[in-house]
């Protein structure tokens, strides 16, 4: 690719390329032959531009292939840490900054509880870090702010606390408390921690699919695609993945037409739902607020009900859901979901994979895409989901019914509002949660995040010809 801008950091760039090169040897069935290559072509020539020697750029190119052809298969979480990558983060916890000017108050000394604190001859304050237990009264307590928290960038990112430094100072990932959000991997500076790549299944069921005419591929594309691929047109988009073997792409916002319908009228029978669309969020509704899971909608996610539908008409379909989420790719591997989603791509491995195949998608003709209302679009960003509920409310004319929603932007507005709901202070009926912040469009596997993204989702709603959720469903053969 010419133009890296196409992404906001080089991280992202540098993922990129591994994927585009992992994807270019399987589609010449020549990976496994030319795997130890990759690295030394990403990683060309004796000068170090990342590390500290190309030998250790390419110890980590290679894991990251490792990563691009699925990972440890052991682990059953979609984000894994590449140790050798997580070495470079300052230790983190509290500690003593220059601005100490070794007053005599001693304030911190007093308010530590485990005696942590100490002073040399220049009376400058000092932590012991086998007494300390990071419970930062000292910083609270110092009056010139000379005590700080250093947070590694992704233990910052991850809200539910699913990160710890082991014993090597590497990041470890708490499987059972982890929702598979992607927070981390795009705040991760250096990339040690990304998500497991599918890349090399749905290379796969391309070339299966162009083989056997039988079976049909179809693209499901989530609506916060209106916001990415901002060099193009969206209609080229839609082009070049029908250049690329699939047999017709798909608004998965139809799928949450589909949901807005259905999670309304669930909604006025129970009183009281959480939304199901994102898996983040409903998986963080289970591993930190067990005692609400009887009021997660049971409704499928958009992602799931297109693709259930796809393959009642089509038995032999195969769905391959292509969007901004990592926690989605944990999703198609639940028991009620992967009889119908056959693989997850996000927008950054779909990129990989125009390149790979050499497609300048800004020279392609436009397709058009349209088969969900503005409704079903603008579950893209937060918010969304409580207008098309609201709106699914009024389409079926349900009157004696008030519905009160709480939009959740980011997880910790989630768990303050699980929270309310827990200790019985929730005033609204309808949780609307979504982990990432501005909803989709904030996810860790857009290429792009930007202010903008929310108004280009609106517009790309509007744009929509089926004015209603009514008029959307309307065409399936329900």
């Amino acid at each position: 690719m010419k133009n890296k801008r196409v992404f906001d950091t080089k991280v992202q760039y540098l993922k990129y390329k591994v994927l585009r090169e992992v994807a270019r040897e399987a589609w010449d069935d020549k990976l496994l032959e030319d795997l130890l290559d990759i690295p030394k072509k990403i990683v060309s020539g004796k000068t170090p531009t990342m590390r500290c020697c190309v030998y250790k750029e390419r110890a980590i190119i290679a894991e990251r292939v490792k990563m691009a052809m699925g990972g440890d298969k052991e682990n059953p979480n979609v984000i894994e840490v590449i140790d050798i990558a997580c070495d470079e983060c300052p230790a983190a916890g509290y500690e003593v900054t220059d601005s100490c000017r070794g007053c005599l108050a001693h304030r911190c000394e007093d308010v530590c509880p485990r005696g942590a604190i100490s002073f040399d001859h220049n009376h400058v304050a000092h932590i012991d870090k086998s007494k300390c237990i990071e419970c930062g009264r000292c910083s609270k307590v110092c009056p010139y702010s000379a005590i700080t928290n250093r947070v590694r960038p992704c233990q910052n990112a991850c809200k539910i606390k699913a990160i710890s430094i082991n014993e090597d100072s590497v990041a470890a990932i708490d499987n059972k408390k982890c929702i598979s959000c992607g927070a981390c991997v795009y705040q991760c500076p250096f990339g040690a921690i990304t998500d497991k790549s599918f890349i090399l299944d749905v290379i796969d069921m391309i070339k299966k699919n162009s083989r056997d005419k039988k079976s049909k591929l179809y693209a499901v594309v989530a609506p916060s695609i209106s916001s990415q691929f901002t060099y193009a047109k969206l209609e080229q988009v839609v082009s070049g993945l029908k250049k690329l073997g699939f047999h017709a792409v798909v608004e998965a916002a139809l799928g949450a037409d589909m949901v807005a319908y259905s999670e309304s009228r669930e909604l006025v029978e129970k009183g009281f739902l959480t939304s199901s669309c994102c898996p983040a969020f409903v998986a963080y509704v289970k591993s930190a607020f067990p005692e609400l899971t009887e009021h997660i909608s049971h409704n499928a996610s958009p992602m799931a009900a297109i693709a259930k539908y796809i393959k009642e008409i089509e038995p032999s379909a195969k769905v391959v859901f292509i969007g901004p989420c990592t926690a989605k790719k944990a999703e198609a591997q639940l028991k009620d979901v992967r009889a119908y989603v056959d693989s997850v791509l996000t927008f950054e491995e779909l990129q990989a994979l125009f390149d790979s195949r050499d497609l300048d998608i800004t020279q392609l003709e436009e397709e058009a895409l349209d088969n969900a209302s503005y409704f079903g679009r603008i579950f893209a960003r937060s918010g969304g989901l409580s207008d098309a509920v609201a709106e699914a409310i009024k389409e079926q004319r349900i009157e004696d019914f008030e519905l009160l929603p709480c939009s959740c932007d980011g997880i910790e507005e989630c768990r303050a509002a699980l929270m309310k709901k827990k200790r019985g202070v929730l005033n609204e009926n309808f949780i609307e949660g979504m982990a990432c912040i501005g909803g989709c469009i904030g996810g860790a596997g857009c290429l792009t995040h930007g202010e903008k993204n929310k108004a280009q989702v609106d517009a790309y709603g509007r744009e929509a010809l089926e004015k209603t959720i009514s008029d959307a469903i309307s065409v399936l053969k329900m």
